[in-house]
């Protein structure tokens, strides 16, 4: 764990964050979205809930169709389908959208505590946190605003330490 560089140090977890406990599995909670809008359940759709809740990254359309069997194996889902359906994902609440670099990029929201994100621009890492301080911030402006907060989305943007220590070390060769 990393510490917030501020006048009272703050332990921020940036790994393996925490589950929220929920009341449906992620296939019954999408079960149950299909059922209230008339849709059918398919076993693309309930493959798809597998494949993305198996493990937890961040990931686009593109990493994700990547990692499903191709066109004539078992399983296969065709490519408009994972959109419509990552699309269908965020309705239900079972995923988050988000834009970064030009692309949308989705992470888990459904049994997932809110959480915000580190980013390198050089190496494209992105890090979860979570801070406390930062949530007690936003509510106190959100309550000054009169406002009532549903969520929120952070994302800072800068080096992380292995780039910077990187470029540290070339450039003392370069002095050589």
């Amino acid at each position: 764990m990393s510490e917030l560089a501020v006048s009272e140090p703050e332990q921020i977890s940036s790994f393996a964050l925490e589950a929220v406990e929920v009341s449906q599995t992620p296939i019954e909670r999408f079960e149950e979205y299909l059922l209230s809008r008339g849709l059918r359940k398919t076993e693309q759709r309930r493959f798809l809930v597998e494949q993305v809740f198996s493990h937890h990254e961040h990931f686009d359309a593109d990493q994700l169709i990547d990692q499903l069997p191709r066109k004539g194996e078992e399983n296969y889902v065709s490519r408009p389908t994972v959109y419509r359906t990552l699309k269908e994902f965020v309705d239900a609440g079972l995923l988050r959208r988000f834009e970064l670099n030009g692309r949308s990029v989705y992470e888990h929201d459904y049994g997932y505590p809110e959480h915000d994100h580190f980013y390198c621009v050089k190496c494209h890492a992105l890090t979860e946190f979570q801070s406390e301080r930062i949530t007690q911030l936003r509510d106190e402006i959100a309550r000054e605003h009169r406002f009532r907060v549903r969520s929120h989305r952070l994302i800072i943007q800068g080096v992380c330490h292995d780039c910077s220590s990187r470029r540290n070390q070339r450039r003392r060769q370069d002095l050589v």
